[in-house]
C-alpha cells in the first residue's frame, strides 16, 4: 500500500480564513437594478471552500477518523481542491486530489504548486459523468493509500458547519436581509447559512441557483460546461426544503454576467459568481426595496482561459447568442427541461420524490434554440 509523504503543519495560516468584506454591486446585469450585496470570498486565503475544508478536516481529527499527518483524498472540480491544499498545509496533511482532464491547465498547475498530488480521469462515466468517474478513481486511491481519509464533501455535515462563521459575519455586516441568493453544488454553504440567517431574519427568502444540466433539483443530468456549479449526483448536504425557489442558469448568461461585473465593478469571478450575480440583480429588480445578498465564491484568476478568453467563448458559442434578460418560468421541475435561464417556484427533492425522468416540454435556450 502507498503511504504519502508526511507534511509539517503551519497553524499560523488559520487566521487567514474568512473575515471577508461585502461589496455593493450595481453594475447592469444585464439591465439596471437597485443593487445587491456580495460577500467576497476571493479575499479569504484558500477561497470560500477553505471554510468547508478546515471544518471537515478538524471534525475528522476530533473524532479520530483522520490521524495526525495522514493523507487526505478527495474528488474536486477545482475550488475545493484549493481549500483542501490550504487546510492540508495548515494542519499538516498531504493532499491527493482526484480531478479530470476538463480541469483547466492553470488550475492543475496551481494545485500542484500548493503541494497537492493530482490523479486525473480521462473520460466521464456513462452514468453520473465526470463526478462518478472521479469517485470511482478516488476509491481506487483510497484502497492503495495507507491511513487515507476521504472528506466526502457532498455528504459530510461538517461541510455546511464550516459556513457558520460566514453566517455570523453576514449578520454583523448587514442591518437587515430580505433575500439570500446561493449557488448550489455540494450544498454546503447554503445549508450552513440558512439556519442562522433565518433565526436572525425569520422572513428571509432563499433562492437557489443551479446550472442548466444539473440533477440537484430534479432536472435531467446533462454534460455541463460550467464547473463548480450543479451536480450530476444528488448530494445529501443539499437542503431542498430551505429554498423558496430555484433558478437554472446557462453558460451564456453566466459568462455575460462575469464580464459585465469585471468591466463595471472590478469585482468578478467564475461560473458560480456570474450565475448568482445575474439572479441577485433580477431579485433586486423584482422586489424593489428588498435587501438582497449573495456570495461570490472566488475571483476571476482561474477562469482566464475560459470565462474571460474570447477564443474559448467563441468556440463554445457563448458570445454568438444574446443572453436572456429575464428567466423563463416553469410550474414544476418535472414539467420542462431548462436549456437556458429558467425559474421555478416549486422546489422538490428528486431523491425523495422521483419522477421517472418524464419531461413534458423543453424550455428553449436564449434565442429560441431548442
Amino acid at each position: 500500500m502507498h503511504r504519502s509523504q508526511a507534511a509539517s503543519a503551519n497553524p499560523g495560516l488559520l487566521p487567514l480564513v474568512g473575515r471577508t468584506p461585502i461589496a455593493r454591486v450595481q453594475t447592469d446585469l444585464p439591465h439596471p437594478h437597485p443593487g445587491f450585496w456580495a460577500k467576497l470570498e476571493c479575499l479569504s486565503a484558500g477561497g470560500m471552500k477553505a471554510r468547508a475544508a478546515m471544518s471537515m478536516l478538524m471534525g475528522a481529527r476530533g473524532r479520530g477518523e483522520l490521524r495526525p499527518g495522514a493523507p487526505v483524498v478527495e474528488s474536486t472540480s477545482g475550488t475545493l481542491g484549493i481549500g483542501l491544499a490550504f487546510a492540508g498545509q495548515a494542519l499538516g496533511h498531504p493532499v491527493i486530489l482526484v480531478g479530470d482532464t476538463e480541469l483547466e491547465p492553470s488550475m492543475r498547475q496551481l494545485l500542484r504548486t500548493y503541494g497537492a498530488r493530482l490523479e486525473l480521469v480521462d473520460r466521464p462515466a456513462p452514468q453520473g459523468g465526470w463526478q462518478a468517474a472521479r469517485i470511482a478513481r478516488l476509491r481506487e486511491v483510497l484502497a492503495r493509500t495507507e491511513d487515507a481519509y476521504w472528506p466526502d464533501q457532498y455528504n459530510n455535515p461538517d461541510n455546511p458547519a464550516g459556513y457558520l462563521s460566514m453566517a455570523a459575519e453576514l449578520i454583523s455586516q448587514l442591518d437587515h436581509l430580505d433575500v439570500l441568493v446561493c449557488s448550489v453544488g455540494t450544498g454546503g454553504h447554503s445549508a450552513g447559512l440558512v439556519g442562522p440567517l433565518r433565526r436572525r431574519w425569520p422572513r428571509l427568502k432563499v433562492i437557489g441557483v443551479d446550472s442548466v444540466g444539473s440533477a440537484i433539483f430534479g432536472q435531467p443530468a446533462r454534460p455541463r460546461l460550467m464547473r463548480g456549479l450543479g451536480s450530476s449526483i444528488h448530494p445529501r448536504n443539499v437542503r431542498h426544503g430551505a429554498f423558496d425557489e430555484v433558478h437554472w442558469v446557462g453558460a451564456v448568461e453566466a459568462v455575460d454576467a462575469c464580464r459585465r461585473l469585471a468591466r463595471g465593478s472590478f469585482v468578478s469571478g467564475g461560473w458560480s459568481t456570474g450565475a448568482v450575480a445575474l439572479v441577485s440583480a433580477w431579485a433586486a429588480r423584482a422586489e424593489p426595496g428588498a435587501v438582497v445578498a449573495t456570495v461570490f465564491p472566488d475571483g476571476p484568476h482561474r477562469y482566464l482561459g475560459t470565462v474571460y478568453d474570447d477564443d474559448f467563448c467563441h468556440a463554445h458559442g457563448l458570445t454568438a447568442t444574446a443572453p436572456a434578460g429575464r428567466p423563463l418560468e416553469i410550474r414544476h421541475p418535472y414539467a420542462a427541461e431548462a436549456l437556458g435561464w429558467t425559474r421555478c417556484r416549486t422546489v422538490v427533492d428528486p431523491v425523495a420524490a422521483p419522477d421517472g425522468h418524464i419531461r413534458t416540454a423543453r424550455v428553449p435556450a436564449p434565442g429560441g434554440a431548442a
